[in-house]
């Protein structure tokens, strides 16, 4: 069934791990026929999580999407993981929901991915709604949960469903609009006195929130008017647009009950895709959904294997139909939408329409990336494309049997395709391949993914640090090569002044000979000869930088010179002059910026003091957090990533660059010599 815009929504499904997104999900399906039985997570069997690596973990690691057809209504559940590690697909499943629902435990409370549900909705300005989930669970406590929320989220949190209960066991759910209460089979039933009670207090809070949605309402309630059921659920849509009102749900998708109630509520207060929020343009203007437009589609997500790929879109403007001829506006190549579809989980339903603010697939779409728009040549605007966070947790990917390196470049090229938010490449100096991502379980995935979907097993190991070699001392040192065997021999004499500079990390070469002691031809040939020796220092065998080499003076054998003697002159001198200049190891130093709470600074600036770090200040960013600059060695902040995690419980966040090079202490000189020369010698 074709449905037309004002009438589907589009859900982003948030929240910490855990907490019954994915199962509120199979529930609704269940409820509505979408699916034919209640889904389990256990058993690997749910809609939403059908990857084999989900099965394998029992918790989603991309965001699938569960349309719900309920009541005339199209409701497209985005279902987004609940682990830091994937939050890239939240990055992309907020660039197409128009509201979104945080699912949070009646037990567990706020977690930290609640909080990061939030700020996310909160960043994206768009409505957002909670919903309680596991009411049948012992120690479900909704009333301290809510309290919790308002004391963390502000006063915009207000109950419309709430829970009637016999002691500890919920026995209903209570509708504050209707005045209504169902039992947990669904039934209508009476309220109990305290649920009365609960009724007229929260319903004084709704409408304290709704009258400050609109001048008339304001009035009205000043004038101690009671407002209309119409002018509730207007005032609750358009507080939440406004941000001002964040209605809370609850339920056990487990037990079955509560999910009803929440769908009535997404199809009654969520806006429509016509009246969510305007998408922004790469040149920075707005653009509403129109169904009249010229026809328009924005990419949102890509899932890809060895067989093809899969270009996952919200129709942004007008219809988009099978067979349609379209752009891409980043390339500007054309493109024929031969297959759409419309998904649920890993199902396909071939469709020959999908209609503005809808969500489709189409397959086989050559050059099309996540973040691309799509539309008819001429009359194509280019959405804002995704930015990512800057993936922080490096390690070096190798092929567990040798020789099978380019097999994981070119899986590593079909997975950033479906996962942009890790980067990888080959580091030039160290000569390794790099993976850049979220955390430990976002890599593990991928090299899970790496042999599951392209049958190349890889590994991971720290990635090794570029250091850098460098002289602190001037020295005068004489090279000479010379070698007599029948016929021509091989002569080159020369005597070189190695001193420290400060000026660039290349080699400054000079020439102070007089006289022709060497030839002028001849004095390239020592600069090249050094240039040669320079990448492999004294010490440890790493580039030698910030070195001044100046050539004052030679010989030479009118026959038995040449270019090549005369190099190899200048390498005897290096060789002999280098470990005489006093020459130390130079270790990259990075400038780090951490965003922790204020509760954390004590641990966090004690973990940076040992690792050598030098915090530089403290700026207070507002939500109770702070940043930290410091700069740092690199080479102490390889587990970084999961270290701050941990001391934060996940609510952390960093980034570095590097800055410059600086020399390593010397107790800490032997160990990187002693690492360097292991590892040359394998």
């Amino acid at each position: 069934m074709s449905y037309t815009a004002k009438d589907i929504r589009n859900i982003a499904l948030l929240g910490h791990g855990g907490d019954g997104k994915t199962m509120l999900a199979e529930d609704m399906l269940f409820m509505t026929h979408g699916s034919d039985r209640l889904g389990s997570i256990a058993d690997g069997n749910t809609v939403s999580d059908f990857d084999p690596e989900e099965i394998k973990r029992q918790y989603s690691i991309s965001t699938s999407l569960i349309p719900v057809e309920f009541e005339g209504c199209k409701i497209n559940l985005l279902d987004n993981p609940g682990f830091f590690d994937f939050a890239g697909e939240i990055v992309q499943s907020l660039r197409v929901a128009d509201a979104g629902l945080i699912v949070l435990s009646a037990k567990g409370g706020i977690a930290v991915g609640t909080e990061k549900a939030w700020k996310s909705m909160k960043d994206a300005g768009k409505p957002t709604m909670f919903y309680i989930s596991k009411m049948d669970e012992d120690h479900a406590n909704y009333y301290k949960v809510v309290d919790d929320m308002r004391a963390a989220f502000g006063n915009t949190v207000v109950p419309l469903q709430f829970p009637m209960m016999k002691g500890e066991k919920c026995i209903g759910l209570v509708d504050l609009l209707s005045k209504t209460a169902r039992d947990t089979q669904g039934n209508d039933c009476p309220l109990t006195p305290e649920a009365e009670e609960r009724l007229e207090e929260y319903l004084m809070e709704l409408s304290e929130q709704v009258a400050e949605t609109s001048e008339e309402l304001m009035e009205k309630f000043f004038m101690e008017e009671p407002f209309t059921a119409e002018e509730l659920v207007q005032g609750v849509k358009d507080g939440m647009m406004q941000r001002s009102i964040t209605p809370v749900f609850c339920g056990s998708a487990l037990a079955g009950y509560g999910s009803k109630r929440v769908m009535e509520y997404i199809v009654k207060f969520c806006p429509n895709p016509l009246e969510g929020l305007a998408l922004q343009t790469e040149d920075g203007g707005d653009l509403k959904l129109d169904p009249k437009g010229s026809p328009m589609a924005f990419v949102y997500k890509t899932i890809s294997d060895q067989f093809g790929k899969n270009s996952f879109f919200k129709v942004i403007s007008g219809d988009i139909t099978e067979g349609m001829a379209v752009v891409n506006a980043r390339t500007g190549g054309a493109e024929k939408l031969s297959n759409i579809f419309f998904p649920k989980g890993k199902n396909l339903t071939k469709a020959s329409k999908i209609t503005c603010g809808d969500i489709g697939v189409a397959t086989k779409l050559g050059s099309v990336k996540t973040g691309d728009t799509l539309g008819l040549a001429g009359k194509t605007v280019a959405v804002k494309g995704m930015e990512y966070d800057e993936p922080c947790y490096t390690m070096a990917i190798y092929a567990k049997v040798k020789g099978q390196e380019d097999k994981i470049a070119s899986g590593l090229s079909k997975l950033n395709e479906e996962d942009a938010s890790f980067r990888y490449g080959t580091n030039t100096e160290t000569k390794e391949m790099i993976i850049s991502g979220v955390g430990d379980i976002h890599l593990g995935v991928i090299c899970s993914k790496l042999a599951s979907k392209f049958k190349v097993e890889a590994e991971l190991r720290p990635a090794k640090i570029a250091y850098r070699e460098t002289i602190k001392k001037k020295v005068e040192v004489h090279g000479r090569h010379k070698k007599q065997s029948g016929g021509h021999g091989q002569f080159g004499d020369v005597y070189i002044r190695f001193e420290p500079q400060s000026e660039t990390e290349d080699m400054i070469f000079g020439d102070e000979t007089v006289g022709g002691c060497v030839p002028k031809n001849f004095i390239p040939s020592v600069e090249k000869g050094l240039r040669n020796c320079i990448g492999k220092g004294v010490l440890a065998g790493y580039p030698l930088v910030f070195l001044k080499a100046t050539l004052y003076f030679g010989s030479y054998h009118p026959v038995d010179s040449s270019d090549m003697a005369f190099q190899t002159a200048a390498g005897v001198a290096y060789k002999e002059g280098i470990p005489t200049a006093a020459p130390t190891l130079l270790e990259p130093i990075a400038e780090l910026k951490v965003t922790i709470p204020d509760s954390n600074m004590g641990d966090i600036i004690g973990d940076l003091n040992k690792r050598r770090g030098r915090v530089m200040g403290m700026n207070p960013v507002g939500d109770g957090l702070q940043v930290v600059e410091a700069e740092v060695p690199m080479g102490e902040m390889s587990s970084y990533a999961i270290d701050l995690r941990s001391m934060t419980q996940g609510r952390g966040s960093y980034s570095m660059k590097f800055v410059r090079y600086e020399e390593v202490p010397q107790m800490n000189q032997a160990k990187i010599i002693e690492e360097a020369k292991k590892a040359e010698e394998e």
